[in-house]
């Protein structure tokens, strides 16, 4: 298996001056915990960072793309680019996966594959990119990442998971659905919820997220999946 250096250098034509931004970048806090008597230091602060500058130049191509969008419709679009589930798939697509750093439990748990880690490492490592090279670097990754795949269309719509699934589940009839938290984790400024989709007071499915409504969204989708395997 290629490095992480030469395969951004072969795929991107990216060299980091700075290696520890690029080592920083992929290393989850799970890894740094087991660690802490070596003072390493994780991602979560890159994660702001490359949010920021992902938020930024998404929203300028939008408004250059759709000169006649109405800000609501830019909005939408955006929040579909710069959500969980798709900066997952694009660290996936980059092979992201294969080099982050987790901590051992987080590696048995399947951390490897949660769409969590893998949004918030491709944020991560933006914010790495930006700081070693600049936003101009950062806007010519994201030209050959992910503005193909809005070009493709692929995130003109927005499916709202949890109507979906009611709109199924009550197709004969009412049902009483509700979601709940089942737990909390990470700091305060970094929490992820983990939610189950009941139904008729039985769970059926969950999900997580960086907030309330995208792990309800992920436990609707998830309900929505293990319904159509049925």
């Amino acid at each position: 298996m290629k490095t992480l250096e030469e395969k951004l250098s072969i795929d991107y034509g990216i060299v980091f001056d700075d290696k520890s931004l690029l080592d920083t970048a992929f290393t989850h806090t799970s890894y740094a915990n087991e660690h802490r008597l070596l003072k390493i230091s994780h991602n979560e602060r890159l994660e702001f960072l490359g949010d920021a500058v992902l938020q930024l130049i998404i929203s300028r191509y939008l408004f250059e793309k759709y000169p006649k969008k109405p800000e609501g419709d830019l909005s939408k679009l955006r929040s579909m680019i710069v959500r969980e589930e798709s900066l997952a798939g694009f660290s996936c697509y980059c092979g992201f996966d294969a080099y982050v750093k987790l901590g051992k439990g987080e590696e048995k748990s399947g951390g490897r594959e949660r769409a969590t880690i893998l949004g918030d490492l491709f944020e991560a490592f933006l914010g790495a990119l930006l700081l070693d090279k600049g936003v101009d670097a950062v806007e010519n990754f994201l030209n050959q990442v992910v503005i193909p795949q809005v070009e493709k269309g692929n995130y003109q719509k927005v499916r709202d998971y949890k109507t979906a699934l009611q709109e199924q589940l009550q197709v004969n009839g009412d049902v009483a659905i509700s979601y709940r938290v089942t737990k909390e984790s990470g700091p305060a400024h970094a929490k992820v919820f983990e939610v189950s989709v009941f139904v008729n007071d039985k769970a059926i499915s969950s999900g997580s997220g960086k907030s309330k409504k995208q792990a309800e969204q992920a436990a609707a989708k998830e309900a929505l999946e293990r319904l159509s395997e049925d």
